[in-house]
Protein backbone atom coordinates (compact mmCIF):
# COMPACT_ATOMS: atom_id res chain seq x y z
CA UNK A 1 0.00 0.00 0.00
CA UNK A 2 3.11 2.30 -0.73
CA UNK A 3 1.65 5.76 -2.10
CA UNK A 4 3.60 7.23 -4.36
CA UNK A 5 4.46 10.92 -5.47
CA UNK A 6 1.52 12.36 -7.48
CA UNK A 7 -1.55 10.35 -6.29
CA UNK A 8 -2.05 12.85 -3.39
CA UNK A 9 -1.66 16.88 -3.89
CA UNK A 10 0.89 18.92 -2.50
CA UNK A 11 -1.33 20.80 0.49
CA UNK A 12 -2.64 17.77 1.73
CA UNK A 13 0.79 15.68 1.60
CA UNK A 14 2.05 18.21 3.44
CA UNK A 15 -0.87 18.25 6.11
CA UNK A 16 -0.01 14.53 5.98
CA UNK A 17 3.61 14.75 6.73
CA UNK A 18 2.84 17.45 9.23
CA UNK A 19 0.33 14.90 11.18
CA UNK A 20 2.77 12.08 10.76
CA UNK A 21 5.59 14.07 12.24
CA UNK A 22 3.56 14.69 15.31
CA UNK A 23 3.09 10.66 15.42
CA UNK A 24 6.56 10.45 15.47
CA UNK A 25 7.23 12.79 18.31
CA UNK A 26 4.93 11.69 20.43
CA UNK A 27 5.89 7.92 20.04
CA UNK A 28 9.59 8.38 20.32
CA UNK A 29 8.62 10.48 23.61
CA UNK A 30 6.10 6.78 24.25
CA UNK A 31 8.28 4.47 23.40
CA UNK A 32 10.97 5.84 26.38
CA UNK A 33 8.16 4.28 28.53
CA UNK A 34 8.19 0.54 26.33
CA UNK A 35 12.42 0.88 26.16
CA UNK A 36 14.72 -1.70 27.83
CA UNK A 37 17.68 -2.90 27.77
CA UNK A 38 16.26 -5.96 25.80
CA UNK A 39 13.39 -4.36 23.96
CA UNK A 40 15.68 -1.76 22.42
CA UNK A 41 17.74 -4.27 20.10
CA UNK A 42 14.47 -5.89 19.60
CA UNK A 43 12.75 -2.74 18.15
CA UNK A 44 15.65 -2.88 15.80
CA UNK A 45 15.04 -6.17 14.66
CA UNK A 46 11.41 -6.10 14.79
CA UNK A 47 11.69 -3.23 11.86
CA UNK A 48 13.93 -5.44 9.95
CA UNK A 49 12.19 -8.80 9.84
CA UNK A 50 8.69 -5.95 8.38
CA UNK A 51 11.50 -4.76 6.16
CA UNK A 52 12.10 -8.52 4.86
CA UNK A 53 8.44 -9.89 5.04
CA UNK A 54 7.63 -6.71 3.11
CA UNK A 55 8.99 -8.11 0.33
CA UNK A 56 6.46 -11.73 0.15
CA UNK A 57 3.99 -10.57 -1.63
CA UNK A 58 1.61 -12.94 -2.23
CA UNK A 59 -1.51 -13.77 -4.13
CA UNK A 60 -5.05 -12.60 -3.23
CA UNK A 61 -6.85 -12.55 -6.17
CA UNK A 62 -6.51 -12.47 -9.72
CA UNK A 63 -4.12 -10.35 -11.01
CA UNK A 64 -3.50 -8.76 -7.51
CA UNK A 65 -0.98 -9.29 -4.98
CA UNK A 66 -0.61 -8.24 -1.24
CA UNK A 67 2.29 -7.93 1.67
CA UNK A 68 2.69 -7.17 5.39
CA UNK A 69 2.02 -4.39 6.48
CA UNK A 70 3.07 -4.61 9.83
CA UNK A 71 1.73 -2.00 12.39
CA UNK A 72 -0.11 -5.17 14.58
CA UNK A 73 3.13 -7.04 14.63
CA UNK A 74 5.03 -4.19 15.12
CA UNK A 75 3.08 -2.71 17.85
CA UNK A 76 2.24 -6.22 19.75
CA UNK A 77 5.88 -7.21 19.62
CA UNK A 78 7.75 -4.49 21.21
CA UNK A 79 4.56 -1.81 22.14
CA UNK A 80 2.16 0.62 20.35
CA UNK A 81 4.54 3.65 20.36
CA UNK A 82 7.53 1.77 19.38
CA UNK A 83 6.03 0.54 16.77
CA UNK A 84 4.86 3.51 14.94
CA UNK A 85 9.01 4.14 15.01
CA UNK A 86 9.45 0.47 13.31
CA UNK A 87 6.98 1.36 10.86
CA UNK A 88 8.03 4.44 10.49
CA UNK A 89 11.96 3.57 10.06
CA UNK A 90 11.05 0.93 7.35
CA UNK A 91 9.26 3.34 4.75
CA UNK A 92 12.05 5.89 5.04
CA UNK A 93 14.35 2.76 4.50
CA UNK A 94 11.88 1.91 1.58
CA UNK A 95 11.94 5.57 0.17
CA UNK A 96 14.98 6.51 0.23
CA UNK A 97 17.38 3.85 -0.76
CA UNK A 98 14.62 1.73 -2.62
CA UNK A 99 12.18 3.96 -4.70
CA UNK A 100 9.20 2.50 -2.98
CA UNK A 101 6.42 5.03 -2.03
CA UNK A 102 6.94 8.42 -2.68
CA UNK A 103 9.70 11.51 -0.73
CA UNK A 104 6.62 13.41 -0.88
CA UNK A 105 3.91 10.81 -0.06
CA UNK A 106 5.77 9.69 3.14
CA UNK A 107 3.57 11.40 5.48
CA UNK A 108 0.90 10.09 4.10
CA UNK A 109 2.25 6.21 4.23
CA UNK A 110 3.41 6.82 8.00
CA UNK A 111 -0.10 7.87 8.53
CA UNK A 112 -2.14 4.86 6.63
CA UNK A 113 0.44 2.29 7.60
CA UNK A 114 2.32 3.40 10.80
CA UNK A 115 -0.25 4.75 12.78
CA UNK A 116 -3.71 4.31 11.38
CA UNK A 117 -2.38 0.17 11.69
CA UNK A 118 -1.00 0.38 15.11
CA UNK A 119 -3.85 2.38 16.61
CA UNK A 120 -6.56 0.35 15.04
CA UNK A 121 -5.14 -2.90 15.59
CA UNK A 122 -3.30 -2.17 19.18
CA UNK A 123 -7.07 -1.15 20.30
CA UNK A 124 -8.97 -4.25 19.09
CA UNK A 125 -5.59 -6.42 20.52
CA UNK A 126 -6.27 -4.80 24.21
CA UNK A 127 -9.92 -4.88 23.96
CA UNK A 128 -10.41 -8.32 23.27
CA UNK A 129 -7.55 -9.23 25.86
CA UNK A 130 -10.13 -7.37 28.32
CA UNK A 131 -12.88 -9.81 27.71
CA UNK A 132 -10.71 -13.42 26.93
CA UNK A 133 -9.28 -15.93 29.36
CA UNK A 134 -5.35 -14.47 30.28
CA UNK A 135 -3.92 -17.01 27.86
CA UNK A 136 -0.91 -17.58 25.24
CA UNK A 137 -4.08 -18.66 23.06
CA UNK A 138 -6.13 -15.53 23.32
CA UNK A 139 -2.96 -13.20 23.10
CA UNK A 140 -2.51 -14.89 19.27
CA UNK A 141 -6.61 -14.58 18.74
CA UNK A 142 -6.39 -10.68 19.60
CA UNK A 143 -3.57 -10.57 17.29
CA UNK A 144 -4.98 -12.10 14.54
CA UNK A 145 -8.00 -10.29 14.71
CA UNK A 146 -6.22 -6.98 15.24
CA UNK A 147 -3.91 -7.33 12.27
CA UNK A 148 -7.23 -8.86 10.00
CA UNK A 149 -9.25 -5.20 10.57
CA UNK A 150 -5.71 -2.78 10.80
CA UNK A 151 -5.45 -3.38 6.89
CA UNK A 152 -8.99 -2.79 5.65
CA UNK A 153 -8.72 0.37 8.18
CA UNK A 154 -5.65 1.78 6.78
CA UNK A 155 -7.15 1.02 3.43
CA UNK A 156 -9.86 3.63 4.54
CA UNK A 157 -8.16 6.25 5.87
CA UNK A 158 -5.91 6.19 1.96
CA UNK A 159 -9.26 6.76 0.83
CA UNK A 160 -10.31 9.71 3.00
CA UNK A 161 -6.84 11.16 2.38
CA UNK A 162 -7.72 10.51 -1.09
CA UNK A 163 -10.96 12.36 -1.10
CA UNK A 164 -9.99 15.32 0.44
CA UNK A 165 -6.39 15.80 -1.97
CA UNK A 166 -6.32 12.92 -4.92
CA UNK A 167 -4.99 14.29 -7.74
CA UNK A 168 -8.09 12.76 -10.59
CA UNK A 169 -11.38 12.97 -10.56
CA UNK A 170 -12.02 8.86 -9.86
CA UNK A 171 -15.64 9.31 -7.42
CA UNK A 172 -14.19 8.27 -4.14
CA UNK A 173 -16.95 5.91 -3.87
CA UNK A 174 -15.47 3.50 -6.80
CA UNK A 175 -12.22 4.09 -4.65
CA UNK A 176 -13.37 3.01 -1.93
CA UNK A 177 -15.35 -0.10 -2.88
CA UNK A 178 -11.95 -1.15 -4.60
CA UNK A 179 -9.47 -0.42 -1.55
CA UNK A 180 -11.46 -1.95 1.04
CA UNK A 181 -12.43 -5.03 -0.58
CA UNK A 182 -8.90 -6.00 -1.71
CA UNK A 183 -8.05 -4.94 1.26
CA UNK A 184 -10.05 -7.00 3.42
CA UNK A 185 -8.12 -10.37 1.67
CA UNK A 186 -5.20 -8.74 1.96
CA UNK A 187 -6.10 -8.26 5.48
CA UNK A 188 -6.34 -12.53 6.15
CA UNK A 189 -2.59 -12.88 5.01
CA UNK A 190 -1.57 -9.95 7.37
CA UNK A 191 -3.19 -11.72 10.41
CA UNK A 192 -2.10 -15.02 9.71
CA UNK A 193 1.36 -13.60 9.32
CA UNK A 194 0.76 -11.54 12.62
CA UNK A 195 -0.43 -14.42 14.18
CA UNK A 196 2.46 -16.91 13.60
CA UNK A 197 4.71 -14.60 14.69
CA UNK A 198 3.68 -13.73 18.00
CA UNK A 199 2.74 -17.31 18.88
CA UNK A 200 6.16 -18.43 17.65
CA UNK A 201 8.00 -15.82 19.69
CA UNK A 202 5.60 -16.20 22.94
CA UNK A 203 6.25 -20.43 22.58
CA UNK A 204 9.85 -19.55 23.22
CA UNK A 205 9.88 -16.16 25.13
CA UNK A 206 6.93 -15.11 26.35
CA UNK A 207 8.41 -12.26 27.95
CA UNK A 208 9.52 -10.44 25.40
CA UNK A 209 6.46 -10.26 23.74
CA UNK A 210 4.67 -6.36 24.82
CA UNK A 211 1.20 -7.11 24.26
CA UNK A 212 1.28 -10.53 26.59
CA UNK A 213 2.81 -8.78 29.43
CA UNK A 214 0.81 -9.05 33.01
CA UNK A 215 -1.47 -11.92 31.58
CA UNK A 216 -0.52 -14.88 33.27
CA UNK A 217 -3.53 -16.62 35.04
CA UNK A 218 -2.96 -17.18 38.97
CA UNK A 219 -2.88 -20.56 39.87
CA UNK A 220 -6.12 -21.68 41.41
CA UNK A 221 -6.22 -24.05 44.49
CA UNK A 222 -10.29 -25.05 45.25
CA UNK A 223 -10.66 -24.86 49.18
CA UNK A 224 -13.89 -25.70 50.47
CA UNK A 225 -15.47 -26.44 47.31
CA UNK A 226 -14.36 -23.10 46.31
CA UNK A 227 -11.43 -21.29 43.69
CA UNK A 228 -9.00 -19.54 45.11
CA UNK A 229 -6.40 -17.69 44.43
CA UNK A 230 -2.72 -19.92 45.50
CA UNK A 231 -0.24 -18.08 47.07
CA UNK A 232 2.36 -16.00 45.29
CA UNK A 233 5.95 -18.20 44.51
CA UNK A 234 8.74 -16.26 46.65
CA UNK A 235 10.60 -14.89 43.23
CA UNK A 236 13.78 -16.69 41.78
CA UNK A 237 16.31 -14.60 39.87
CA UNK A 238 16.57 -16.19 36.64
CA UNK A 239 19.88 -17.14 35.42
CA UNK A 240 22.06 -14.74 32.61
CA UNK A 241 20.21 -17.26 29.74
CA UNK A 242 16.82 -16.90 30.46
CA UNK A 243 17.38 -13.17 30.77
CA UNK A 244 19.92 -12.74 27.03
CA UNK A 245 17.74 -12.21 24.06
CA UNK A 246 20.81 -13.06 22.23
CA UNK A 247 19.46 -16.18 20.86
CA UNK A 248 16.16 -14.76 19.60
CA UNK A 249 18.20 -11.79 18.35
CA UNK A 250 20.07 -13.72 16.06
CA UNK A 251 17.62 -16.78 14.80
CA UNK A 252 15.41 -13.65 14.09
CA UNK A 253 17.57 -11.69 12.08
CA UNK A 254 18.81 -15.16 10.40
CA UNK A 255 15.04 -14.96 9.35
CA UNK A 256 15.01 -11.99 7.97
CA UNK A 257 17.97 -12.42 5.78
CA UNK A 258 17.02 -15.58 4.52
CA UNK A 259 13.38 -14.19 3.65
CA UNK A 260 14.21 -11.04 1.53
CA UNK A 261 17.53 -12.75 0.23
CA UNK A 262 15.99 -15.85 -0.88
CA UNK A 263 12.64 -16.66 -0.62
CA UNK A 264 11.54 -12.84 -1.95
CA UNK A 265 12.63 -14.51 -5.18
CA UNK A 266 9.46 -16.47 -5.41
CA UNK A 267 6.88 -13.60 -3.79
CA UNK A 268 4.26 -13.00 -6.53
CA UNK A 269 4.99 -10.05 -9.10
CA UNK A 270 1.15 -8.99 -9.17
CA UNK A 271 0.91 -5.34 -8.47
CA UNK A 272 -0.17 -4.91 -4.80
CA UNK A 273 -3.79 -3.71 -4.22
CA UNK A 274 -3.24 -0.40 -4.07
CA UNK A 275 -1.61 -0.48 -7.37
CA UNK A 276 -3.85 -2.87 -9.24
CA UNK A 277 -6.79 -0.46 -7.64
CA UNK A 278 -5.17 2.72 -9.16
CA UNK A 279 -4.27 0.99 -12.80
CA UNK A 280 -8.24 -0.42 -12.44
CA UNK A 281 -9.72 2.93 -11.38
CA UNK A 282 -7.31 5.46 -13.26
CA UNK A 283 -6.15 7.17 -9.92
CA UNK A 284 -2.50 6.78 -10.89
CA UNK A 285 -2.91 9.66 -14.28
CA UNK A 286 -0.34 11.85 -12.64
CA UNK A 287 1.59 9.63 -10.64
CA UNK A 288 5.15 10.82 -10.98
CA UNK A 289 8.58 9.39 -11.38
CA UNK A 290 10.14 8.64 -8.22
CA UNK A 291 12.83 11.24 -6.90
CA UNK A 292 15.69 7.84 -5.78
CA UNK A 293 14.46 6.03 -9.23
CA UNK A 294 18.03 6.11 -9.86
CA UNK A 295 19.10 4.84 -6.90
CA UNK A 296 21.49 1.32 -6.79
CA UNK A 297 19.03 -0.16 -5.43
CA UNK A 298 15.61 1.07 -7.02
CA UNK A 299 13.09 -1.56 -7.59
CA UNK A 300 14.65 -3.86 -4.86
CA UNK A 301 17.33 -5.10 -7.29
CA UNK A 302 21.10 -4.29 -7.14
CA UNK A 303 22.35 -2.27 -10.04
CA UNK A 304 24.21 -3.74 -12.81
CA UNK A 305 23.75 -7.14 -11.39
CA UNK A 306 22.27 -8.81 -14.12
CA UNK A 307 20.78 -12.18 -12.65
CA UNK A 308 18.13 -11.05 -10.99
CA UNK A 309 17.46 -13.70 -8.33
CA UNK A 310 21.16 -12.66 -7.21
CA UNK A 311 20.17 -8.95 -7.75
CA UNK A 312 17.12 -9.08 -5.62
CA UNK A 313 18.96 -11.09 -2.81
CA UNK A 314 21.73 -8.42 -2.39
CA UNK A 315 19.07 -5.67 -1.98
CA UNK A 316 16.73 -7.53 0.62
CA UNK A 317 20.31 -8.49 2.69
CA UNK A 318 21.63 -5.43 2.05
CA UNK A 319 17.95 -3.74 3.13
CA UNK A 320 17.38 -6.01 6.18
CA UNK A 321 20.87 -5.01 7.28
CA UNK A 322 20.44 -1.00 7.09
CA UNK A 323 16.97 -1.40 8.59
CA UNK A 324 18.52 -3.52 11.60
CA UNK A 325 21.45 -0.88 12.10
CA UNK A 326 19.28 2.13 11.71
CA UNK A 327 16.25 0.66 13.57
CA UNK A 328 18.30 -0.40 16.74
CA UNK A 329 20.55 2.71 16.55
CA UNK A 330 17.47 4.56 17.45
CA UNK A 331 15.77 2.52 19.56
CA UNK A 332 19.14 2.64 22.06
CA UNK A 333 19.03 6.52 21.45
CA UNK A 334 15.88 6.49 23.06
CA UNK A 335 16.99 4.11 25.25
CA UNK A 336 19.78 6.26 26.95
CA UNK A 337 17.60 9.18 26.94
CA UNK A 338 15.13 7.44 29.48
CA UNK A 339 17.81 6.31 31.26
CA UNK A 340 19.35 9.84 31.52
CA UNK A 341 15.65 11.46 32.14
CA UNK A 342 15.55 8.51 35.21
CA UNK A 343 18.96 9.50 36.54
CA UNK A 344 18.69 13.23 36.20
CA UNK A 345 15.36 12.77 38.17
CA UNK A 346 16.64 10.45 40.95
CA UNK A 347 19.69 12.54 41.25
CA UNK A 348 17.47 16.35 41.38
CA UNK A 349 17.89 18.11 44.80
CA UNK A 350 14.82 18.49 46.32
CA UNK A 351 13.85 21.87 47.03
CA UNK A 352 13.02 22.70 50.89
Amino acid sequence: MHVPDGFIDAPVSIAAGVAAAGAVAVSLRGARRELDERTAPLAGLVAAFIFAVQMLNFPVAAGTSGHLLGGALAAILVGPYTGVLCVSVVLLMQGILFADGGLTALGVNVSVMGVVTVVVAYAIFRGLLTVLPPTRRSVTAAAFTGALLSVPAAATAFTAIYAVGGTTDVPVGKVFTAMVGVHVLIGIGEAAITAATVGAVLAVRPDLVHGARGLTAPLKLRVAGELVDAPAPAAVPAPAAARSTRKVWATGLVTALVLAGFVSFYASASPDGLEKVAADKGIDEKVEEHAAADSPLADYSVKDVTDARLSGGLAGVIGVGVTVVVGTGIFWAVRRRRAEDLTATSTATPVA
